[in-house]
């Protein structure tokens, strides 16, 4: 099974809120993958097992997998295409 992190500031909140989410998102469209949330520190020790990094901070680094935008899946706005970025990468 792929993974895919979520990270945010602290790992706890908001992280989990937008894991909870994709993790719904991706059981509905059959797609199968598992969600980490965890906090801004520990990413890198997820990336290397990961097929995608959702990020609902400002990414200033450049990484070896895709980055999604996790505000997409807070707010909505977007969610469809970031979703799609999100199925591309576990299935690629």
């Amino acid at each position: 099974m792929k993974q895919i992190v979520v990270a945010c500031g602290s790992g706890v909140a908001t992280s989990q809120t937008v894991a909870s989410k994709v993790n719904r998102l991706l059981k509905e469209n059959k797609v199968d993958a598992q969600v980490e949330a965890v906090d801004l520190k520990s990413v890198d020790r997820y990336i290397a097992g990961s097929c995608a990094y959702i990020a609902i901070t400002k990414v200033t680094k450049e990484y070896p997998i895709p980055v999604i935008n996790g505000i997409a899946f807070l707010t909505g706005v977007g969610q469809d295409a970031e979703f799609k970025k999100l199925v591309d990468a576990v299935n690629a």
